[in-house]
């Protein structure tokens, strides 16, 4: 029987971003299913009744949903290409530990604040920003991506950001 792999994704959103890089990472085919999340599918609505919002991944029939859970499924179940996590139990931890970071700081959200504030709020939010970037530049280092030679877990969770921060610079700009 052939895998069955569907994603129901918006294409704008950062979380869905995640999904998608890992699914190309691992080469794996999948139908993609664009949601209008003003007025929810039903198989959206049957395959995440808690949250009911995307990315969610559907693996013969069974959803999978929070991106950076998906994307640790990802790995899991195609484990024999290209890994995203590392081998190293500590290592692993530490790409969860910084992912965590990215979602909980929300650099998405903080973008939004540098952009859409002025003066005092928004020099703060600067500082915060700028402050969060040189904490994962120190665990970058001298490495090309945060695994060391290769696309990784916490490259995943932060890369879709960066393209958000630049959408909401236009959007503010626009506004």
């Amino acid at each position: 029987m052939a895998e069955e792999i569907i994603l129901l994704d918006v294409w704008s959103s950062m979380f869905d971003m995640r999904v998608r890089i890992a699914l190309a990472e691992k080469g794996l085919k999948y139908e993609y299913r664009e949601e209008d999340l003003s007025n929810k599918s039903p198989l959206l609505l049957e395959m995440n009744p808690v949250h009911k919002k995307i990315p969610v991944l559907i693996h013969n029939g069974k959803p999978i949903c929070e991106s950076l859970i998906t994307v640790e499924y990802i790995d899991e179940v195609w484990k024999d290409r290209s890994p995203l996590l590392p081998s190293d139990p500590y290592q692993r931890a530490q790409a969860r530990f910084w992912a965590d970071f990215v979602n909980k700081k929300s650099f998405l959200l903080t973008s939004l604040k540098i952009w859409a504030t002025k003066g005092a709020e928004q020099e703060v939010a600067k500082k915060e920003y700028i402050q969060d970037l040189k904490l994962l530049e120190g665990v970058l280092g001298d490495k090309p991506y945060f695994g060391g030679e290769t696309l990784g877990f916490l490259d995943i969770a932060l890369v879709t950001f960066s393209a958000g921060f630049l959408c909401t610079r236009l959007l503010a700009t626009s506004a």
